[in-house]
């Protein structure tokens, strides 16, 4: 069973996060960086499978040079090869042309499944999972708990609202996205550690992909912080028209009750 797990680099949840002199992003140069946490729960679902059913488990990062040391991690943790697409500013792709990125480095693969997080924590666009499926012409379900394999498939728990869960079963090859706290993460192990760095990597980059490989189509204009202001107003009347008029702004306007 050939599992493809696609994974993030991302700024660590802690980082305190500066504009650029730019002022078109984010200043990246004191940023400390990890594997996006979804992307985390993907890569334990697929190693479990592989632990169960054999097989193997390919991490698929697009991203500049240093997500080497996020694919390095899910190397240590026991993935058994990785594809870096290497690319210096994957934030000027939409989830279309992120999407299409992976699906021309993924059609010499043939997987039986390839496993994504929900979304990401930095752009959270929630959407490349599913577009990556379409583009491959693959069944895709989201917000998956938990997989079991069958015979011919796989059955699927996904996570619905209010506590209620949805059980499906699908053929292969699929493609899932696993919602975040479906298993408990395991670390890397010292010997994990030691074996990754013998594992193969194959990088490649867009030009190298073709012309179905996506391309940059966002522009950053400006990001900036929303401005803080504070507003008085008085409300005439009894105290029960001013109650009443206050109780409609933080219904209607501020939206907090």
């Amino acid at each position: 069973m050939k599992i493809i797990v696609a994974i993030k680099q991302v700024p660590a949840r802690d980082s305190q996060l500066r504009i650029a002199p730019s002022a078109k992003w984010i200043a990246e140069d004191d940023l400390t960086y990890e594997i996006n946490e979804p992307d985390a729960y993907a890569l334990e679902e697929g190693l479990q499978l592989k632990e169960k059913h054999g097989g193997e488990v390919v991490a698929l990062c697009a991203g500049p040079p240093r997500a080497a040391q996020t694919i390095r991690e899910a190397l240590a943790k026991g993935a058994d090869r990785a594809i870096h697409i290497e690319e210096e500013d994957m934030g000027a792709f939409d989830p279309l042309g992120a999407a299409k990125l992976l699906a021309a480095a993924l059609r010499s693969e043939s997987p039986d499944l390839i496993l994504t997080g929900l979304q990401s924590d930095d752009l959270g666009y929630g959407q490349t999972g599913v577009i990556l499926a379409e583009l491959l012409g693959l069944p895709h379900a989201t917000i998956i708990m938990k997989v079991e394999k069958r015979d011919g498939g796989i059955l699927v728990k996904r996570e619905l609202e209010d506590g209620w869960f949805q059980h499906v079963e699908m053929p292969l090859p699929a493609l899932l996205t696993i919602q975040s706290g479906a298993s408990k993460l395991r670390y890397a192990t010292l010997m994990g550690i030691k074996k990754a760095k013998t594992k193969e990597i194959r990088r490649l980059r867009a030009a190298e992909l073709g012309a179905a490989a996506g391309s940059p189509s966002i522009t950053i204009e400006r990001i900036y912080l929303p401005q803080r202001t504070k507003q008085t107003q008085l409300f005439e009347g009894s105290p029960k028209e001013a109650a009443a008029k206050l109780v409609e702004k933080l219904k209607f306007e501020a939206r907090v009750i």
